[in-house]
């Protein structure tokens, strides 16, 4: 059973682009098709059936370097609540797997470009996310 709702806003709520000098930049470029994605889901309840979604992106190369750059969004989404009975697993199923496939290919377009606009044009997310099986390992 899917959850009925409404989105009632969704913004970048914070960025950050973490590139500390000209060398990190020219490794990042060169290293950008192994930076690989971090994301991070959590909400909080609001008022009147409203809860808002954060879903955290990082980009990061994943090896250890002292030379690396950073990128960072944090996007959240107000959604409204239509029915007031459910269950604790349904809701996390909706905040976690049904709400970001109806989201996130919005927050990954901008994600890229914001990237490409950094001075990354070859900067990109490679295969879909799953969000049904980071539910399921997240429930585990």
């Amino acid at each position: 059973m899917s959850v009925k709702h409404k989105i009632i806003l969704t913004y970048t709520k914070d960025l950050s682009v973490e590139i500390p000098d000209v060398q990190t930049y020219l490794l990042a470029r060169e290293r950008i098709s192994k930076y690989k994605i971090i994301m991070d889901i959590s909400s909080k309840p609001v008022k009147n059936k409203m809860i808002e979604v954060f879903t955290k992106l990082k980009y990061t190369d994943v090896e250890e370097s002292k030379k690396k750059a950073l990128f960072e969004l944090l996007h959240s989404t107000l959604v409204e609540i239509e029915d007031i009975n459910i269950e604790k697993n349904e809701m996390e199923k909706f905040i976690l797997c049904d709400l970001q496939l109806e989201i996130f290919p919005r927050i990954r377009e901008a994600f890229i470009q914001i990237l490409r606009h950094s001075g990354f044009p070859e900067a990109n997310f490679s295969g879909e996310v799953d969000f049904l099986k980071l539910y399921q390992q997240r429930s585990n």
